[in-house]
């Protein structure tokens, strides 16, 4: 039997100061992160010398790009972050929690998974930022525009030979031959690789891309992993068998509830999943559309070679990837949710042999233990509860009951 989870008072429902401050200085490394990158985009990069016949910098410099640093961060930063509240408003908890359960619960769920959301698109930006920045400096590679940005001096081409040889006019001379006195432009010529406008686009959408997935369970159907069972004498049944109205003594049907999983055990391998609705999948991949279509101007605009595009979009997927594994479960095991809020006395750090975030001590103040229902037996129960007094372990495999743990944000 179940018991009626009673509500824990204002002040056990309060989370610790010092967890508090743990997200704080969280929030306070990713602003610094993206800071530093911005502060990074500003520093004259190393530039790379390059030869005046070299047709692959020949590329006019086009003045009014397809797809503007302005028009990149709306459609990669700020829709997400309009995209990310919406969905977890409106979706979060979801249809697995008790009937009944206070309004300030479920809001603290939604407040926790937005927030998470929200950690994760910021620290996608602050990596993107860190490392796409950083490495443009480091290696100057000029533009496919370089030498309509540089304006050379033909005429004292002698004066900035570096290397290279007379014949073929195959000399490769140094930027102090550009005449061109707008230092912005220049420098910003010798910023090539990687793609900016690909690692950030791809590094933000597919964060979003992922977060949709999540939320909207859009997973490959795949067949979870059982034990070994012998072959029987009777061979499997490609329909479940009818039962005989007319029989008196048959049980009646009892319908099943939506949120009842199936014994995969009893089932056939082709009725233990099934394909998520195509309009969904649309929804969810509408973002890497939208950032392949970002990559791609910057080769038509001629902002970048296409090593540099192809090489900024695999490091802004990874980057993605990466931040959304960091704050969510798995896509196809963890039913959406992100994970938990760090116990109280680990928010900063854990010794050598602990080997976790979180402990027996919950999340809470001194007051109460970090849970979001009590069972009655002073320990906290986690909003999400599923079947049969049930509720899924950390990593949505297995159900665990109640009464065996501490609740967690």
């Amino acid at each position: 039997m179940v018991q009626t989870p009673k509500i824990l008072s204002g002040d056990l429902l309060r989370a610790s100061r010092r967890l508090i401050l743990s997200y704080v200085l969280d929030w306070v490394v990713i602003i610094a992160g993206i800071g530093i990158g911005a502060g990074w985009s500003k520093i004259t990069p190393n530039k790379r010398p390059f030869s005046l016949v070299d047709s692959s910098i020949s590329f006019p410099y086009v003045t009014k790009p397809k797809i503007s640093s302005a028009v990149l961060i709306v459609l990669s930063l700020i829709v997400p972050g309009i995209i990310i509240p919406i969905v977890t408003l409106l979706l979060v908890p979801g249809p697995t929690i008790p009937k009944g359960t206070p309004k300030s619960l479920i809001w603290r769920r939604k407040i926790w998974e937005w927030h998470t959301g929200w950690m994760g698109l910021g620290l996608s930006l602050a990596a993107a930022m860190l490392l796409t920045d950083g490495m443009k400096n480091l290696f100057g590679k000029p533009r496919p525009d370089m030498l309509s940005r540089c304006q050379p001096d033909v005429a004292n081409l002698q004066d900035y030979v570096v290397s290279g040889y007379e014949i073929g006019n195959g000399f490769l001379v140094s930027a102090a031959i550009c005449q061109n006195t707008d230092t912005g432009t220049l420098n910003d010529g010798f910023r090539s690789f990687p793609s900016g406008h690909a690692s950030y686009s791809w590094a933000l959408l597919t964060y979003l891309t992922l977060f949709l997935c999540s939320k909207f369970a859009i997973t490959i159907p795949f067949l979870a992993p059982r034990p070994f069972v012998p072959e029987t004498s009777s061979p499997p049944q490609p329909y479940p068998p009818t039962h005989s109205h007319s029989s008196k003594a048959s049980s009646p049907t009892i319908p099943t509830p939506i949120d009842t999983p199936p014994n995969h055990a009893n089932l056939e391998p082709r009725n233990q999943s099934a394909a998520p609705p195509l309009h969904l999948l649309i929804l969810a991949f509408f973002p890497l559309a939208l950032a392949t279509y970002i990559s791609s101007t910057r080769y038509s605009d001629f902002r970048h070679h296409g090593f540099d595009i192809l090489f900024g979009a695999i490091m802004g997927f990874l980057i993605g990837w990466f931040s959304f594994r960091w704050y969510h479960l798995p896509v196809r095991q963890g039913a959406g949710w992100a994970w938990g809020a760090r116990s109280k006395f680990r928010a900063f750090g854990v010794g050598v042999g602990v080997g976790s975030y979180v402990g027996s001590e919950g999340w809470g103040g001194e007051r109460g233990r970090g849970g979001d229902l009590e069972d009655g037996s002073g320990r906290g129960r986690d909003l999400e509860v599923g079947r049969g007094g049930l509720e899924r372990d950390g990593d949505g495999q297995g159900d665990i009951p109640l009464e065996e743990r501490n609740g967690n944000l």
